[in-house]
């Protein structure tokens, strides 16, 4: 059995560097993908589709998405990170730029699909990164930031798009966004990481293959678990800016406020919950007992919260809609930083391309699933119901379903890069 490989060390003023570019790319990465949701009570009616037809819409984004995750994670374990990450940059940004260009339901469908080819490699990337570069016990923090900026995206796109779609138009809204995102690449050139990961004179380590990472448990549960996370982090980020409009009645105005607030509050529990639990490893507590208590408590209460939101009064709606993103933000920290505890710097790409295909699936499904039960049965009832048994499922599994959390022994094989 070979070690799991060494960590490239890096002075802290370079890592703050780029830690803080790495959280902006992410606060960009969701304004992006969520364009299309802020401009759902326009664009439906502007390009003339169904309510099914806008659930297709937003959950195409994830068909791509998803199923490029592994080859992501492929090429960052395999080629430079940096250069993966900077193309996928690239295209993404260039992606929403013309999302407001184009006039059909195909084209839209379209310029999604492309957008998660390039956003795909932002998590694998993120993970390579911090568990090169990042120890343990700033692992928490580091990925809270990143979850900070993952719900400060869609909180500033909510409320900042939602007033300026509601001024200039959802078009010249996506537009302006992609070619603003793209000023993003001239300081990740001059301060994206740079080195090896292995000491001068030692052969770099090779990444296992995806079967060995599929025979452990713990891989499958990292895997399911992300699966319950993100349908409801893509319920929310997909269905709530229509939901507050449609069925609550509120005004784009308010809407913005409400959403922005809902996505911030998760943002904000995020940073704090990261922070904490780094505390509490470094004063003796053991990682995976912090970590996954951490999401077991956030998944549940997530869950129980959103249900009493649909079913209770508009005004009791919104205080409990804001408890139940707080409750979400504590596991949206520790998530990453259970699986780059596991996969350590040799299969930190692979796994988390493995993790984040199966995971994003839910992004096919919710969008999809909550368009085709709002459709039939005429309201929101059932779509936080199913949600809200999803939080339940994630955190079982968060909790009992991944076994220990530390690092993987991976084996030396000749093949393992295959």
């Amino acid at each position: 059995m070979a070690q799991t490989g060494t960590s490239q060390k890096t002075p802290s003023s370079e890592s703050s560097y780029i830690l803080a570019l790495l959280v902006l790319s992410a606060f960009i990465n969701y304004i992006d993908r969520g364009s299309i949701s802020i401009a759902a009570p326009m664009l439906k009616g502007d390009i003339g589709i169904s309510t099914a037809q806008l659930g297709i819409l937003l959950s195409s984004f994830f068909w791509t998405y998803a199923f490029f995750q592994p080859v992501s994670g492929w090429l960052v374990d395999r080629f430079n990170v940096n250069a993966v990450i900077s193309a996928g940059f690239l295209l993404w940004s260039c992606a929403t730029a013309a999302t407001g260009m184009v006039h059909t339901f195909a084209a839209l469908v379209a310029m999604r699909l492309i957008l998660g080819v390039g956003e795909s490699v932002a998590y694998p990337s993120y993970s390579k990164i911090f568990v090169r570069y990042f120890p343990e016990e700033r692992r928490g923090l580091a990925n809270a930031l990143i979850s900070t900026a993952i719900y400060c995206g869609p909180a500033f796109g909510v409320f900042f798009g939602g007033l300026l779609i509601a001024k200039f138009g959802w078009r010249s809204f996506c537009i302006a966004l992609g070619l603003a995102g793209l000023l993003w690449l001239l300081p990740w050139f001059r301060w994206m990481p740079r080195g090896e990961t292995a000491a001068a004179g030692e052969e770099k380590p090779a990444s296992p293959g995806w079967v060995e990472i599929l025979r452990l448990r713990s891989a499958w549960g990292t895997c399911a678990g992300l699966f319950c996370l993100n349908y409801i982090s893509y319920f929310m980020i997909t269905w709530l800016p229509y939901y507050l409009v449609r069925e609550r009645h509120f005004s784009l105005d308010l809407m913005a406020e409400v959403g922005g607030a809902t996505y911030m509050t998760s943002a904000l529990l995020s940073s704090a919950a990261g922070w904490a639990t780094d505390r509490a490893i470094v004063a003796g507590g053991s990682p995976g007992l912090v970590r996954k208590s951490c999401m077991a408590l956030g998944m549940a209460g997530a869950g129980i919260f959103l249900v009493g939101c649909v079913v209770a009064s508009a005004r009791l709606s919104v205080p409990l809609l804001l408890i139940a993103a707080a409750f979400f933000g504590l596991c949206l920290s520790n998530v990453w930083a259970i699986t780059q505890t596991l996969a350590g710097p040799r299969a930190a790409g692979k796994w988390t391309g493995i993790q984040n295909f199966i995971g994003n699936m839910a992004g096919i499904v919710a969008p999809a699933l909550t368009g085709l039960v709002v459709q039939r049965t005429g309201h929101f009832f059932w779509a936080f119901t199913i949600t809200g048994g999803m939080a339940a499922l994630g955190s079982v599994i968060w909790m009992f379903g991944i076994g220990p959390v530390k690092p993987v022994i991976w084996r030396q094989l000749d093949d393992a890069r295959l």
